[in-house]
């Protein structure tokens, strides 16, 4: 399906100008930054050189003071202190920082991922049983508990006290928790409302360590933590996660913990040299096969291992996780693909919706995303767990799909979510009326400019434009991440020097070196992925106009600039 360009409009070109005289740069690169909203020195020179110092205050966050009062209640007094947290990447990455800071200061301390097939997500009343069976009398919850009332309550009847750390939007009720950390709480001010989960975790902690005199540099170590989370969470990349991002990479890079070490090696990467997209598509999937094929608790026990051998050991079995994941993630993507093809699926026209009760509950998610991409329609992969119909949707841009599930609340056990990503339960007997539904929801609601991929482009830029001095001052924008994205530039009129190929198992891909028509000696190593059906045309010595990011390529200890390709339009479709 061909994607719509959408080229940003021109910033305003007097801030533009005085902004690229003040830094002495490129008028693209100064473009780039009012686009961002940075249109002084003052402000560029804060998003350049991320500073620790510039993070809030951890009280300035509502309840703080009396969840760091309970912990240290709980900690001087020997209390059984049970860390409670999700099985996906914000969730495991939260417990072990929050667990891996009190372990220093109590040995009473102990941590609980719940099962995601028998427990699904959240606090769960398993969770609260074997806390009181253990003798837990505090727990914590992270990237989880905001909208657990009943259980909140219930933990509260057995004499457990509970510290909510979240980042999910409350519903109007709190639960009744001792304290409850949630930037997103409606009277809360607290100037940073983006934090994942485990940020709000790095908050309690840094809180802590701030009332009780507890040097910051002690953080420092839990900041690799923070970058995984950040990174696979797909939070804001601004603000206190840019500045949280940024030493968290300096941290993965200079000296990880073990357990991520030991990943870093398993995704054959180069250590020294990783970056947001190695966390990522290597790193955070690696952590979240643990809960998807077995359990969480692993994922924890990596994070968290200070023995070289048992990391590794913990990191191989993770890792061996990942490859079935991905073997099952195909198997089913393809068998969910000739479904709709076949016309199986139970809805396929303005929604795509399919159910088999044999597939794997841990993969539906990433099947929906892939469903996604082939037919650019809201998706929603069900299977069945526990006698229940159980699965994830996934929207396309624009689309609210968490409102047109909400209008099946009715056929519903439980569902919950955001606009682009939910997750869903139902009795089967309602399966055929919620796809019935969901299929005239979307119809009445999505619009022909919703049902087109788009391609967001920041500047145009001539290759001559690409000096070592731009790209080194391009990569001062990282970390990228949604709110700071890698800039898309637009070229036209391009060639390759003749000396492109297939690359990739079966040659999926593309590996060009690109030119402009005018600047015949100016050659840029190209890579675009999944995009082999240019071959031809390419390899004939046609023009084209790309739109592209400039990455850094490292290989084998080499370091080069390289752009990756989003899409190609050949210059003949051109008018």
């Amino acid at each position: 399906m061909e994607a719509k360009w959408n080229i940003a409009n021109p910033a305003d070109q007097e801030k533009v100008g005085a902004l690229a005289l003040a830094l002495g740069i490129d008028r693209v690169l100064a473009e780039l930054l009012v686009q961002r909203g940075i249109d002084t020195f003052e402000q560029a020179r804060a998003f350049f050189r991320p500073n620790l110092q510039d993070l809030h205050d951890p009280f300035l966050m509502k309840d703080m003071a009396a969840a760091v009062e309970r912990l240290h209640k709980a900690i001087s007094s020997g209390e059984k202190i049970l860390v409670y947290g999700d099985y996906d990447v914000d969730g495991t990455t939260a417990v072990s920082l929050v667990y891996s800071f009190i372990k220093r200061y109590t040995q009473n301390v102990d941590f609980y991922i719940p099962d995601r097939y028998d427990e699904g997500y959240g606090l769960s009343v398993k969770g609260i049983e074997t806390a009181e069976k253990g003798g837990y009398t505090l727990i914590i919850t992270l990237d989880c508990g905001i909208k657990a009332i009943e259980k909140v309550r219930l933990a509260g009847e057995k004499g457990i006290d509970v510290i909510i750390c979240d980042h999910h939007l409350p519903e109007d009720e709190l639960p009744a928790a001792v304290a409850v950390l949630d930037p997103k709480r409606t009277d809360d001010n607290y100037p940073y409302d983006d934090l994942c989960g485990c940020g709000v975790g790095f908050k309690l902690v840094q809180g802590y360590a701030q009332k009780y005199e507890i040097p910051f540099d002690t953080l420092i170590p839990l900041l690799d933590l923070c970058v995984v989370s950040i990174a696979s969470d797909l939070v804001f990349m601004t603000g206190e996660n840019r500045i949280l991002a940024h030493f968290g990479l300096k941290r993965l890079n200079e000296d990880p913990r073990k357990g991520l070490l030991a990943l870093i090696s398993l995704s054959n990467l180069e250590p020294g040299h990783v970056g947001i997209d190695d966390i990522v598509f290597k790193i955070g999937p690696r952590i979240n096969a643990a809960g998807r094929m077995e359990t969480g608790r692993l994922a924890v026990e990596l994070l968290t291992a200070t023995d070289t051998g048992r990391a590794t050991m913990i990191g191989e079995r993770i890792n061996n996780n990942n490859n079935d994941r991905k073997n099952i993630d195909r198997e089913i993507t393809a068998e969910a693909l000739e479904m709709v093809e076949s016309g199986k699926a139970l809805a396929s026209e303005n929604v795509t919706v399919v159910y088999n009760p044999a597939w794997n509950k841990g993969v539906v998610g990433i099947v929906a995303s892939r469903l996604v991409e082939a037919f650019y329609k809201p998706t929603v992969v069900l299977t069945k767990s526990n006698g229940f119909v159980t699965g994830s949707a996934r929207s396309v841009s624009g689309f609210d799909l968490y409102s047109a599930i909400e209008n099946c609340a009715d056929l519903l056990e439980n569902f919950g979510g955001h606009v682009y990503a939910a997750g869903l339960t139902m009795k089967e007997e309602n399966l055929p009326e919620f796809a019935r539904r969901m299929d005239e929801f979307v119809k009445g609601k999505i619009t022909g400019e919703m049902l087109t991929p788009v391609v967001d482009i920041d500047a145009r830029l001539d290759f001559s434009q690409i000096t070592p001095k731009f790209f080194r001052i391009l990569k001062q924008f990282q970390p990228f991440g949604p709110g700071n994205n890698n800039p898309v530039f637009v070229t036209e009129n391009v060639y390759d020097s003749g000396n492109g190929r297939k690359v990739g198992a079966g040659g999926v891909h593309l590996k060009l070196d690109l030119m402009q028509e005018n600047q015949p000696y100016h050659q840029i190593p190209s890579i675009g992925f999944n995009m082999s059906e240019y071959f031809d045309y390419i390899h004939d010595g046609n023009a084209m106009d790309i739109c592209y990011s400039i990455v850094e390529n490292y290989y084998r200890g080499n370091s080069s600039m390289q752009l990756r390709i989003r899409d190609i339009r050949e210059r003949e479709d051109i008018i």
